[in-house]
């Protein structure tokens, strides 16, 4: 595990809220990113990452398992800023995101993925509502970002679940199974996750949703991969989403 020299904790002004210079109420931003076998993306990724201008900030890289050059390029960090875990096999998103929200030191937790479908220049919009204290949740909507479509399925896939989530909880949201999720991390620390692969978007959904938590919605780019460059949701992970989504409805 490496870490490098803290950024200035003073935020962009648009990102400040009101009282943010007492030193009571600092803030940190855990940026949360699962990678599996991402050797192709990595470098650009966390180039990407570093240009965002930020208060205080620590990004966890839990490597999910990689058998590719993943673990090269990560050795290659030595910034303390930047915190690495190493799970020895492949045990999936959920369970990579679990860990990293478990050691997490910030008091707001932003979800990215390793690939370059997701813009790292977004995260001021992400996190200026939490900033200013009028929500605790904020969701990146792809659909509201009027973005270019992914493969038909997983467009028309992503759109059924946000309306299975709307009719299951009352929520109105437009993009269920967006990467970009940021949470109070208090909020999120406190849920009792139990997911290992990709359900991590619907059970979170769910558990905020039933706790009847607005999850607020800010529009996003988005730049779809295919399969061959390496997108790796496939369609059983849609029917696991379904029954995560109708399972936490209807349990105690």
């Amino acid at each position: 595990m490496k870490e490098v020299a803290p950024l200035s904790t003073e935020a962009p002004k648009d990102l400040e809220k009101p009282g943010k210079d007492d030193p009571a109420h600092p803030w940190k931003i855990s940026i949360l990113m699962p990678v599996y076998n991402e050797e192709k993306t990595l470098r650009n990724i966390l180039d990407q990452i570093r240009a965002v201008p930020l208060p205080d900030r620590e990004l966890i890289i839990i490597n999910d398992g990689s058998t590719d050059a993943t673990r090269d390029i990560l050795s290659e960090i030595r910034e303390p800023w930047i915190r690495i875990v190493h799970q020895e096999r492949n045990l999936g998103k959920g369970a990579a995101l679990r860990r990293g929200i478990e050691i997490a030191e910030g008091n707001i937790i932003l979800i990215q993925d390793a690939d370059l479908e997701y813009d790292p220049d977004d995260y001021p919009a992400l996190l200026k509502p939490i900033m200013e204290g009028t929500a605790r949740v904020v969701y990146g909507s792809r659909i509201l970002g009027h973005n270019p479509k992914s493969y038909t399925r997983y467009y028309w896939g992503g759109r059924f679940l946000s309306l299975l989530t709307n009719l299951l909880y009352g929520t109105s949201i437009t993009d269920e199974p967006t990467c970009y999720k940021v949470f109070d991390a208090s909020l999120l620390k406190g849920l009792p996750l139990k997911c290992e692969g990709f359900e991590f978007c619907p059970e979170v959904t769910a558990r905020i949703a039933r706790r009847k938590i607005p999850i607020h919605e800010v529009p996003i780019r988005y730049a779809p991969r295919s399969i061959e460059e390496g997108k790796k949701i496939r369609w059983k992970d849609g029917l696991t989403a379904i029954w995560t989504l109708v399972k936490y409805r209807i349990s105690s």
